[in-house]
Parts: C-alpha cells; sequence; structure tokens
C-alpha cells in the first residue's frame, strides 16, 4: 500500500459545517475514504492512445516498495536505464552479457509492461576497448555490437534507441569515436544494421535540448529528413525533455513535434525531468507543473506522438542530484515514495480530473531528492469537533474546504470557491482563522498569506473571474500539532460568515 493510500485511509472520517451568513454559504468537508481506487497515468494515457512509462534500472529492483508502485498499473513502459548500454552489455569485445537488461524484460514480461531499448550506439559509457580500436575496425565492432543485442532482444522490445545523442548542442556533429571513423554516415549503417537484425522493432534517434526550435533540433529535423530520403529504416525521433526550471521552457514545442510528424515520423517523449535548484520552493513547483503541463498538452495535440516516459518515477533514483550539483526534485514522486502534487497535475493534464494536488507532504520539507533518514509516519486521525450543521440557503458563493490527506505534523486542504449566484465574481478574497495554530507552507492556485492565525487568499491572475454558475480550485499543504480542527469562520470579499 503506498503512504498516501496510508495516510488517506489513517484520516479516514468525515465532517461537514455549513456556514451561514449575509448571502454565502460555507461548507466545511473533511477526509472521507476514497469509494474505489483512482485511475492511473497509463490508463489516463491509453485513452488518450498514447503510453506512460518509466525509466528503471537494476539497483532499484531491489526496492520492494519501490518495485510495487512501478508494477502496480501507474506505467505501461520501462526504459533500462543503464542495463543495455554498451559497456555492460559488452564490456569485453566479442564477450555479450544481457544478466541486467534480462531481468528488467522480465520484470516488464510479468506485467504487461512494454520495453524501449535504451540504447545501441552513444559515445558516453562505453567499454575502454572500443574507444582504442583503430579507425578500420570501429565498423566492424559496431555493426557486430548491433546485430548480437538486436538479436538477442528481437520481438522483446518495441522500439530501440539505435543512435543516442550524435549532435552538440550548436547542431555539429559529435566528434566521437563512430563518428571519428566513418563520418555522419555511421548513423545510417547502425539503423541499417538494427533493421536487419530485428526488423518488427521501432527505429528511433534520440537526443535532448531538441523539444523546441533552435540549432539542435534543425540539426535533427536535417539529419532525419535526409535519411527519409535515401530510404534509411527510420521509425521516429526521440525526445529526450531533461528540462529545468530556472532555464525557459522550449519555444514551439508542439510544432517542433509536428514537424517531426509531417515527414512521417513517430515522436516520443523518452526521458522528461523537470529539475530545479535546492531548496525547492513553491514558485519552482509552480513552474515545473507548468513545464510538465506543456510537455503532455504538446504530446497529446501531435497524432504522431506516441507516448511520454519519465526519468525514473522517484527522486529516491533521480540522476539529477549527482549530475547537477545543488539541483533535484524534477519527478512527480519524492524520495519517500510519495506521490507530490505534480502527480495529479499530470493526470490533468492526460484529460484526468482537474482536482488540486492533494496527496504528498509540502514540498518545503523536502530539501533534496537525496532519501532523508527517515520517513513520516502514519498518525490516527486527530480529536475533532464534532459535525455541526445549519440549513442551506441561497447565496453568490458555496465555498467548500476540504481536509484531503493527513499525516503525522503535517495535511493538505483543498478549497473550491463556486459561484452560484447571476452574474460573474470579478477578483475575490477569501479568509478564514485557524484554531489550533495550523500554518500554510505551501500553495498553489491561489496567492496565500498568513498573519497570525488569520489565512488571506486573493486570486491569481487566470482565476480571478469566476462566472455564473462556475467555480475555482485552490489549495494548500499545512503544519499541525494536537489538533486540527476545521475552520468555523470565513469571509468572501468582506463578507462575514456566521
Amino acid at each position: 500500500m503506498s503512504r498516501t493510500l496510508a495516510r488517506r485511509r489513517a484520516a479516514g472520517f468525515a465532517a461537514a459545517l455549513a456556514v451561514l451568513g449575509a448571502g454565502i454559504a460555507v461548507a466545511v468537508v473533511a477526509p472521507q475514504r476514497p469509494a474505489q481506487a483512482a485511475s492511473t497515468l497509463a490508463q489516463y494515457a491509453e485513452a488518450k492512445g498514447r503510453y506512460f512509462g518509466s525509466a528503471t534500472d537494476n539497483p532499484e529492483l531491489t526496492d520492494a516498495p519501490y518495485v510495487a508502485i512501478l508494477t502496480g498499473g501507474e506505467f505501461d513502459q520501462l526504459t533500462p536505464g543503464n542495463s543495455m548500454k554498451w559497456d555492460t552489455t559488452e564490456p569485453t569485445q566479442g564477450q555479450f552479457s544481457y544478466t541486467k537488461g534480462d531481468a528488467v524484460v522480465t520484470l516488464a514480461q510479468q506485467h504487461n509492461m512494454s520495453i524501449r531499448g535504451h540504447n545501441l550506439v552513444w559515445h558516453n559509457q562505453l567499454p575502454g576497448w572500443v574507444s582504442s580500436l583503430p579507425t578500420g575496425q570501429v565498423q566492424a565492432a559496431m555493426e557486430n555490437h548491433i546485430t548480437n543485442e538486436a538479436t538477442h532482444y528481437k520481438g522483446k522490445v518495441f522500439a530501440w534507441d539505435v543512435v543516442n545523442e550524435p549532435f552538440n548542442d550548436d547542431g555539429t556533429y559529435r566528434t566521437d569515436v563512430f563518428y571519428n571513423a566513418m563520418g555522419v554516415g555511421y548513423i545510417a549503417d547502425a539503423l541499417r544494421t538494427a533493421h536487419a537484425a530485428d526488423p518488427g522493432a521501432k527505429l528511433y534517434i534520440n537526443d535532448y535540448n531538441i523539444e523546441g526550435s533552435g540549432a539542435k533540433a534543425d540539426a535533427m529535423y536535417s539529419l532525419v529528413s535526409s535519411l527519409k530520403s535515401q530510404g534509411v529504416p527510420i521509425d521516429g525521433v526521440g525526445i529526450q525533455g531533461h528540462l529545468a526550471t530556472q532555464y525557459g521552457f522550449p519555444g514551439n514545442m508542439q510544432q517542433n513535434l509536428q514537424r517531426f510528424a509531417d515527414l512521417g515520423l513517430d515522436v516520443a517523449i523518452t526521458e522528461l525531468d523537470v529539475r530545479m535548484p535546492l531548496p525547492e520552493t513553491a514558485a519552482q513547483d509552480a513552474t515545473q507543473a507548468t513545464y510538465y503541463t506543456n510537455v503532455v498538452k504538446a504530446c497529446l495535440a501531435v497524432s504522431r506522438c506516441v507516448g511520454i516516459t519519465i526519468w525514473d518515477y522517484t527522486d529516491k533514483y533521480s540522476w539529477v542530484p549527482s549530475t547537477f550539483p545543488g539541483q533535484g526534485a524534477p519527478l512527480p514522486w519524492d524520495a519517500n515514495l510519495a506521490k507530490k502534487p505534480l502527480y495529479d497535475t499530470i493526470v490533468a493534464a492526460l484529460g484526468g480530473p482537474t482536482t488540486p494536488p492533494s496527496s504528498t507532504p509540502p514540498s518545503s520539507t523536502r530539501p533534496s531528492s537525496t532519501p532523508p533518514s527517515s520517513t513520516p509516519t502514519t498518525s490516527t486521525s486527530p480529536t475533532r469537533t464534532p459535525p455541526t450543521s445549519a440549513p442551506p440557503a441561497s447565496g453568490r458563493c458555496h465555498v467548500t474546504y476540504q481536509v484531503a490527506s493527513q499525516w503525522n505534523t503535517g495535511f493538505t486542504a483543498n478549497v473550491t470557491v463556486a459561484n452560484t449566484g447571476s452574474t460573474a465574481i470579478n477578483g475575490w478574497t477569501l479568509r478564514w482563522t485557524f484554531a489550533n495554530g495550523q500554518k500554510v507552507t505551501q500553495s498553489w492556485n491561489g496567492t496565500f498569506s498568513q498573519s497570525g492565525a488569520q489565512v488571506t487568499v486573493t486570486n491569481v491572475s487566470y482565476n480571478g473571474t469566476i462566472p455564473a454558475g462556475g467555480s475555482t480550485s485552490l489549495g494548500f499543504n499545512g503544519s499541525w500539532s494536537g489538533t486540527n480542527a476545521v475552520p468555523t469562520s470565513f469571509t468572501v470579499n468582506g463578507t462575514t460568515c456566521a
């Protein structure tokens, strides 16, 4: 059972309070046990004709809670992070080992998940003997490696990243051992060799920093256009998607994906994560959520974008902290294997419920992607004031305050402001007072401030207008100690609610 579900079950009670006054009715609802399990990322993606996958690696497979989530239905596709690369599969020339790759393939087969092969030719993670080869021996060694590995996994992988990262950021070709020996022709040769070994697999070229328009994306477009015109077997372009909140979102991503698709190629988001400088902040979380949303929507808008793979699903095993010191928190599960609010953002982008984030402790308490020495313990529900209610009355606004999940020192609350009047609300301010010293620690979809026990929330730019019959949702993570009683007094736009 996931930590999120455990918390929700531990907080499995309900209380409702309707507060009436000056034309505003406020309903307060405490957590309820879910009637049924939520749909998964894979299910939402499949409904759109895509897959939703995760990378993984052999060391992680000894972590039973991690594997339970990995294979529990959230994902329908796996990419081995390292176990199919050259240094693992052919560490000594002519001596092949597939034990690690086979372990990932077997896991996928046991859980009806597809496998993306990663990768056959790359300038990095090469055993020393490859880089030391005389120029005249490189082509034969490359072809032998591709043939052996692609034949071994024939029928077990649906796609191969045949050539990985062939370009520098300025769009020039990377001068690795293969390019130095064979020129740009090594790419076509690698694709033809892979096709001969496994004609049924989709063949991709995969690279980073080609998500949006720019020199590198243009170079990739020119390459695959040339390959297509030559009749070289190529089926798709892999768009890695290693993004960062401190940099702008790639421009024209949807249009860029579409131009590759217009060549008759599939495109796939192959290694998605969005890192940030640490410590994590609410502002960076919001940017990260926007970036994930933008990527998902760009893929859904292009019919030949076949799926999305995140580069492992949890901060616990992310590559980011060791590669980019001082950065982390790039994934939708935290280092304790708990879902972040980001998870709900991805669900919404895939066309699922647009409920606010509701599943994890505040990100401000997660200082890095390094697993903490201990994890939060699930607590029983705190003592609460017995639910009371007042008769409903007509009014212009209806507000629902819901404690969605709760753990030993924290909780998540969702708030919905509905306009039940006949005209639009243009700009709103919501206030309440906590009775037990609770503190707002992170928020979304509203500008929160707190002075002592009083909380004030004002609209942000995109949700200030609530049309008649419409609503807007916001939420926050908070801290509590001892008792977490629901608020009993609210004002909306200065009107006090009894």
